[in-house]
């Protein structure tokens, strides 16, 4: 994300590879062997945009999905990140195209039900900017 309140936008990624073609979709990726969900979470945002935040933060939720092709359920812990008004974004192969959005374009462009229902939590949390009186709780760094 970038900016705060009513200049709060969210970034969005429309993917080019592998699975769900077409669509559009936020940072996410895999936890490596060895990584903790937040080392996680900053690699994926450096591989797949280029972006390094200057905050970022736990938003002390998680989401669950059932993988039927594997048998696994896969738990996901949520993230946000926010960048200088100013990054650019330095796309990898998976997307063709970013774009920075309002907070209620983003959800309608979001393929996925769980991308919308986080940006609930980073508005009511994070919107402004930072946690509030969560801060010292919820900031990762």
């Amino acid at each position: 994300m970038r900016g705060a309140g009513e200049r709060l936008q969210i970034l969005t990624l429309r993917r080019t590879a592998g699975r769900n073609i077409g669509s559009w979709e936020t940072i996410h990726g895999t936890i490596e062997a060895g990584e903790r969900p937040e080392q996680a979470s900053l690699r994926e945002l450096r591989e797949e945009t280029g972006l390094v935040p200057d905050k970022f933060y736990n938003l002390s939720r998680t989401e669950a999905f059932y993988q039927h092709r594997t048998n696994e359920m896969a738990l996901i812990p949520v993230f946000a990140a926010f960048v200088p008004p100013t990054a650019s974004v330095r796309l990898s192969e998976e997307h063709d195209r970013a774009e920075w959005l309002s907070a209620a374009e983003a959800v309608k462009r979001f393929a996925w039900p769980r991308e919308r229902r986080a940006v609930e939590d980073i508005l009511s949390i994070v919107g402004g900017g930072d946690a509030g009186l969560l801060e010292d709780v919820l900031r990762v760094s």
